[in-house]
């Protein structure tokens, strides 16, 4: 069982007056978190009443609820959780209910699509929730469950399978389990939303992209690859954001008249679901794309280290027209550290003199496998 960083942050939250929402892709673990956060309340908190959405009298049993039927299901109940909430439509509307008629109550709502269940929760709950991101185990839990020679081990097998939970120690069936994770559950909110009539240009989006890692991505330029128009691929794209499939990095443009302007790259959340993607689980020795896995890995890591830790960072890419360029750029406050990521340790890095002059950065730093871990624990 994999201690959470996030779940003591969570469990300081419960009673306090607001609704508590877990959000994250599916199979990241969300429910064994819950389970563990359950084992561990007071009894002023219990009993616990559960509803799994993707259940459908549990999500009969939440749509168009009211007062009267809410009462008689949960009776003597101290805390309720929704888990899958995005399932039930109108959730937003019986989460207001359920946090205005049952104030002593902890209401808390889990959903692996931030598309839907966002749209559902953010009117009807504005200034009322505490809202978290739980997703594929990071380095600092591995630390912290396994210890650092275990982390050391683990490193290139991440970059390769990835770190959701089900996969991050079984030596058997990995690759089948990915190909299932991928097609059975990762995309499951995906497909079932009225927006998706083309599933066949999913795929080969999710390719498109997978080959497109540390690079620029123009959506004109998938548009005329995949032959669909630019609003459906960009459609298309956002929803593999709000499903917690890919995350995007803007790139920074506020001082030089040659920086880009409407720059964008995107990583995966999960390297494992970017090599099953593009089926590929080759050792990294026989790799040619080792260099994309390590940035995709360590930008993906610093995202759950900044967020798990409450460290309110902007994340960037940085890039001129001439082409000089930064991997990853944060600002905390105003204030600029920079990140490039080498594989190979030998390689020598120039941080521009462009960006220092412009941006002042307080550090700048090369990420290898060497001395990854001391920016992510």
């Amino acid at each position: 069982m994999i201690s959470r960083i996030i779940q003591p942050v969570i469990e300081q939250k419960f009673f306090k007056g607001k609704v508590i929402v877990l959000l994250g892709p599916r199979q990241v673990g969300k429910t064994t978190l819950m389970e563990q956060i359950k084992a561990r309340l007071t009894p002023d908190a219990q009993p616990v009443i559960s509803f799994d959405c993707d259940e459908p009298n549990d999500r009969e049993l939440l749509t168009n609820a009211n007062s009267a039927d809410l009462s008689m299901v949960l009776r003597e109940a101290k805390t309720v959780i929704i888990d899958e909430a995005q399932r039930v439509p109108d959730i937003g509307l019986t989460v207001k209910l359920l946090a205005d008629k049952f104030k002593n109550k902890q209401i808390v709502v889990t959903g692996s699509s931030s598309l839907e269940l966002a749209n559902k929760l953010n009117e009807p709950l504005t200034g009322r929730k505490f809202e978290y991101l739980l997703l594929p185990v990071s380095t600092q839990e591995i630390i912290n469950n396994n210890g650092m020679m275990e982390t050391i081990r683990l490193l290139e097998a991440r970059l390769i399978y990835g770190s959701y939970p089900d996969i991050l120690y079984r030596t058997e069936d990995v690759k089948e389990l990915l190909f299932e994770l991928t097609g059975s559950y990762l995309f499951k909110d995906i497909f079932v939303m009225q927006e998706m009539r083309k599933p066949e240009l999913l795929e080969k989006l999710l390719v498109a992209l997978a080959f497109q890692i540390g690079s620029e991505v123009s959506f004109n330029e998938l548009s005329q690859l995949l032959q669909y128009d630019v609003k459906t691929v960009e459609r298309y794209i956002n929803l593999l954001e709000q499903c917690f499939v890919i995350f995007r990095l803007n790139g920074l443009n506020r001082n030089l008249r040659n920086e880009l302007k409407k720059g964008k790259k995107f990583y995966f959340y999960d390297n494992g679901i970017r090599n099953a993607i593009l089926q590929n689980f080759s050792p990294i020795n026989l790799r040619q794309d080792v260099g994309a896995l390590w940035e995709n890995f360590f930008v993906s890591e610093r995202l759950k280290y900044n967020l798990y830790h409450r460290r309110f960072a902007k994340s960037y890419f940085w890039r001129t027209q001439q082409q000089q360029e930064i991997d990853l750029v944060e600002e905390i406050d105003g204030v600029f550290f920079a990140f490039e990521m080498k594989w190979n340790e030998k390689r020598k890095v120039t941080f521009h003199e462009n960006f220092l002059n412009a941006y002042l950065p307080k550090e700048t730093n090369v990420i290898t496998p060497k001395n990854y871990i001391q920016f992510l624990s």
